[in-house]
C-alpha cells in the first residue's frame, strides 16, 4: 500500500511541475487594439487627415450627404410640423452599410464633415445612421487641413450642434416647398423641365430687370475739354471744370464752344494748390464671394471653377512629403484672421519686408489651440509662398492660390501712402482742375498693387503762370447700365443680402442650365423662355422674387443658426401666406402656348415644313410632323469660311449643351474639325496652319495661328 501511495503522490508532482513550466512558455494572443474611427467628406481630404492622425485612427469619406428628402415627392410632413421625411439616398446603401460595419468595431467614432451648416447637418444624419449617442461629444471640426490644426480639433471634440443643423433643415424644406410647388405649375401651364427657387428666382429677376432697363434707356449727349498744359518743360493734363467758379456740365457743341470762347491766350493763373498726404488702407482677406468676384475679374475664372479649385486647395495637394491643406475652408462670409496667423503673417511680413510693413507687429496675443469655424479665406501656412510651391500646382491651383495668398499677406500689412496735389487753373472765368499722386511709401501695394500709375503733377504754387498748349473737346453719350457679369450679379446678391456663399455658384448654373439666361460676352442676357417664367413668378408669387423679402428670409435663417429662432416657426410664417398664392395661381395661371416658328424650309426626311422649337438649351430645328417623324437639327450660322480641315464643308457656328459657342465643319460627323476660336479663311505664313482670331484682355480681338507651337501674330484690333 505504501508503495502505491508514493507513486501517486509522485505523479500529482509532476504534473504540477510540468503545468508550471507550460505556462512559462505559453503567452497569451494579443487582441489587437481597436481603431479610433473619423468620418470625412471626401476622400481626398480623408487620406490627408489619416497621415497627420496616425496609426491610432482609421480615416473614412461619406462622399458628401447620405440622406435627403426623396427626390419623388414633397416629402415634408405638413401635419407633423413640416417634419422632414429623410430617406437613404440612392446608391450608398453599401457605403452606409461599410460606414456601420467599421463604427462597430471601432473604439470611438469622430464626425469631420466640413466647418458649416451641410457639414453640420452630414454629421447629424451620420449620427442618426450609426446609431451614436445624440449627446456624446463626437463632432470635430477645423478650418484648415493642416497637422496642428487637425490634433488640436481632436483634443477638445464637442456634441453636434442642433442650432446649424435646424439651420440646414429650414433652408432645405424652404427650398423644398419653393420648388416643389411652383416648379410643377411651370410644368403644366408652360413647359416640362423648368423649375423655380427661392434664390434662383430673386437672380432671374434681377437679370430681367437689368435688361428692362437697358432696353428703356435713352442715352444723353454730353461733351468734355482737355487740357495739355505746360509748366516750364513739364507737360500735364487738366480738364474743364466750370465757369465762374461753379461746375459746368456741357450738355451740347455750343456749351463747348462759348467755353472756348472765352479763353484769349494761352496763359493759365494757378489760382489753388491742394497738397495733401493720403492713406489708402489694404483691403480685407477674401470671404467666398469677394474671392468669387475677384478670380472672375482677375484671372478669369468662372464661378463654378473657382469654387472646385478652391476645393482642391483646402483638400490637400502633395508637395513632394504627401498631402496637405493649403487654404482655410472656402465658404465663409467673415473676414476675421485668428490670433495666432496673424501672428505668422506679422513675422513673414517683418522677415521679407522689413517691420515698418507688418500691420500687428507682436501685439496679437495668442488665442487657444481651438479653431474658429468663422475664419476668412487665407493659406494655412504663409511661409508657403506661390514661388516655393508652383512646381507643385497646376497652373489653375497656382493662379487661385496666388491671388488668395496675395490678398491675405496684403491685409496684414500697413496703409499705403500717397501724397495728392489738386491744382486749379483760370483765365477769364474759366476753370481747369488737374490732379496728380505719388506713391510716398507703398504699404501693402508692394504684394497687392491696386492703384493707377502714378501721375504726378509738375511743382506749382499759388500765383503761377502756366501755357496751355491744346484743348481738345469730345463728344460723348450716356451708357446704358452693363448687363451683369457673374462677379456682378454675385456682388449684387451679397449687397442685397440674398443666398449664401455655398448658394452663388450652384444658382448661377442652374438659370443657365434650365436656358433662362444665355452667357453672351461673359454676360447674363434673358431668354424669351426666361422672361415668361419670370412674369409668372412677379404675378403669382411676389414674395419669392421681392428682393427685401428675400433678404428679411435670409436674416431669419441665420438667427435659427444661432438658436435665437426656432426653425419651424420662421417655415410656418412663409408657408401659411405662400399656400394662399399657390392657390391663386393654380386657378389664375392661363396655359402659355410657346408657338413654335416656322422654320422657312422642308424637312429632308418626310417633307413636311420645319419649325422652331425652344428646347431645354435653346432653339432647334424640328419637323411639324412629330412624333411621325423625329428629324431634328441644330439652328447654326455660318460664318462665310470653308472648313481647313477638309475643304468642302462650310464653318458653322455651334454650341454646347452649356451654351457654349464653338466652331465645326457642317459635314459632321463626316468631317470631325473644331475650334474653339473662330477660323479667319486664312493660313499661317510661317507654318501653314489655319488661322484664327482671339478675343484679348482689355477688348480687342488678335489674329494668331491654331498650332500652339507656332508664335505667329498679328496686331491687335480694338
Amino acid at each position: 500500500m505504501a508503495t502505491a501511495t508514493t507513486t501517486k503522490t509522485k505523479t500529482k508532482t509532476t504534473k504540477k511541475t510540468t503545468a508550471k513550466k507550460t505556462t512559462k512558455k505559453t503567452t497569451k494572443k494579443r487582441a489587437t487594439p481597436k481603431k479610433n474611427l473619423v468620418i470625412v467628406e471626401s476622400p481626398a481630404k480623408a487620406k490627408t487627415i489619416e497621415k497627420y492622425l496616425g496609426r491610432n485612427y482609421k480615416v473614412v469619406a461619406s462622399v458628401g450627404h447620405i440622406r435627403d428628402l426623396k427626390k419623388s415627392s414633397m416629402s415634408i410632413d405638413f401635419e407633423n410640423n413640416y417634419e422632414p421625411q429623410y430617406i437613404n439616398i440612392r446608391g450608398k446603401g453599401p457605403l452606409i452599410n461599410e460606414l456601420k460595419k467599421e463604427a462597430k468595431k471601432a473604439k470611438q467614432v469622430f464626425l469631420a464633415s466640413d466647418p458649416d451648416r451641410e457639414g453640420e447637418a452630414i454629421s447629424w444624419h451620420l449620427s442618426h445612421i450609426l446609431g451614436l449617442e445624440p449627446e456624446e461629444k463626437n463632432r470635430v471640426v477645423f478650418n484648415e487641413i493642416t497637422k496642428d490644426a487637425v490634433k488640436n480639433a481632436f483634443v477638445e471634440p464637442r456634441a453636434i450642434d442642433m442650432d446649424l443643423v435646424d439651420a440646414q433643415q429650414a433652408r432645405r424644406v424652404l427650398d423644398r416647398i419653393v420648388g416643389y410647388s411652383i416648379s410643377p405649375l411651370l410644368w403644366k401651364k408652360v413647359k416640362k423641365g423648368l423649375s423655380a427657387g427661392r434664390v434662383q428666382s430673386v437672380a432671374l429677376k434681377l437679370i430681367i430687370d437689368r435688361e428692362n432697363e437697358i432696353k428703356a434707356f435713352k442715352p444723353e449727349e454730353y461733351w468734355t475739354i482737355d487740357g495739355a498744359f505746360k509748366k516750364g518743360a513739364k507737360k500735364f493734363q487738366a480738364s474743364f471744370y466750370g465757369l465762374d467758379g461753379k461746375k459746368l456740365k456741357l450738355n451740347n457743341n455750343d456749351d463747348v464752344q462759348a467755353v472756348l470762347s472765352r479763353i484769349t491766350s494761352n496763359d493759365f493763373n494757378v489760382d489753388k494748390v491742394e497738397k495733401k498726404e493720403r492713406r489708402r488702407n489694404a483691403p480685407l482677406p477674401y470671404t467666398t464671394s469677394s474671392l468669387q468676384q475677384d478670380a472672375a475679374n482677375k484671372i478669369n475664372f468662372r464661378t463654378r471653377k473657382t469654387m472646385m479649385v478652391a476645393q482642391q486647395l483646402y483638400e490637400g495637394i502633395n508637395l513632394g512629403s504627401g498631402a496637405q491643406g493649403l487654404i482655410t475652408y472656402m465658404r465663409t462670409d467673415s473676414t476675421r484672421i485668428s490670433p495666432v496667423a496673424q501672428n505668422q503673417a506679422a513675422e513673414f511680413i517683418t522677415e521679407r519686408f522689413g517691420s515698418k510693413y507688418s500691420k500687428h507687429g507682436s501685439k496679437v496675443k495668442n488665442s487657444s489651440a481651438a479653431q474658429d469655424a468663422h475664419e476668412a479665406i487665407r493659406p494655412s501656412n504663409v511661409f508657403q509662398t506661390p514661388e516655393s510651391i508652383a512646381k507643385y500646382l497646376d497652373k489653375d491651383q497656382l493662379k487661385l492660390y496666388t491671388l488668395i495668398w496675395n490678398r491675405f499677406v496684403a491685409s496684414q500689412m500697413t496703409a499705403a501712402v500717397f501724397d495728392t496735389m489738386k491744382v486749379t487753373l483760370s483765365q477769364n472765368g474759366v476753370i481747369f482742375t488737374a490732379n496728380g499722386s505719388q506713391i510716398k511709401f507703398d504699404g501693402y501695394m508692394a504684394v497687392y498693387n491696386d492703384s493707377d500709375k502714378n501721375k504726378m503733377l509738375p511743382d506749382m504754387a499759388e500765383g503761377d503762370t502756366v501755357k496751355k498748349v491744346v484743348t481738345t473737346p469730345e463728344q460723348h453719350f450716356t451708357q446704358p447700365p452693363a448687363r451683369y457679369s457673374e462677379a456682378t450679379l454675385i456682388k449684387t446678391l451679397e449687397e442685397n443680402g440674398v443666398g449664401r456663399p455655398s448658394t452663388y455658384a450652384p444658382t448661377l448654373d442652374v438659370i443657365q442650365r434650365r436656358y433662362y439666361v444665355k452667357l453672351v460676352a461673359k454676360r447674363f442676357e434673358p431668354t424669351e423662355l426666361g422672361e415668361i417664367v419670370n412674369s409668372l413668378i412677379v404675378e403669382f408669387f411676389p414674395d419669392i422674387v421681392d428682393v427685401k423679402f428675400t433678404a428679411e428670409m435670409e436674416g431669419k435663417l441665420d438667427k435659427v443658426e444661432i438658436g435665437k429662432e426656432q426653425w419651424q416657426k420662421v417655415i410656418d410664417e412663409f408657408f401659411k401666406p405662400f399656400q394662399k398664392e399657390l392657390e391663386k395661381a393654380e386657378e389664375g395661371i392661363e396655359k402659355i402656348q410657346i408657338k413654335d416658328e416656322p422654320a422657312g424650309f422642308d424637312c429632308d426626311l418626310c417633307g413636311h415644313p420645319m419649325v422652331i422649337k425652344l428646347g431645354r438649351y435653346g432653339k432647334f430645328y424640328a419637323c411639324s410632323n412629330f412624333p411621325d417623324c423625329h428629324n431634328t437639327k441644330a439652328i447654326t450660322k455660318e460664318i462665310g469660311v470653308t472648313c481647313p480641315t477638309c475643304g468642302q464643308g462650310q464653318v458653322i457656328e455651334r454650341k454646347t449643351k452649356r451654351n457654349r459657342v464653338f466652331y465645326g465643319c457642317d459635314r459632321y460627323p463626316d468631317c470631325e474639325f473644331t475650334s474653339w476660336d473662330i477660323p479667319v479663311g486664312r493660313n499661317c505664313p510661317k507654318s501653314g496652319d489655319y488661322l484664327v482670331e482671339k478675343k484679348v484682355r482689355g477688348g480687342g480681338k488678335q489674329v494668331i495661328c491654331s498650332n500652339e507651337e507656332c508664335d505667329y501674330k498679328e496686331s491687335v484690333v480694338k
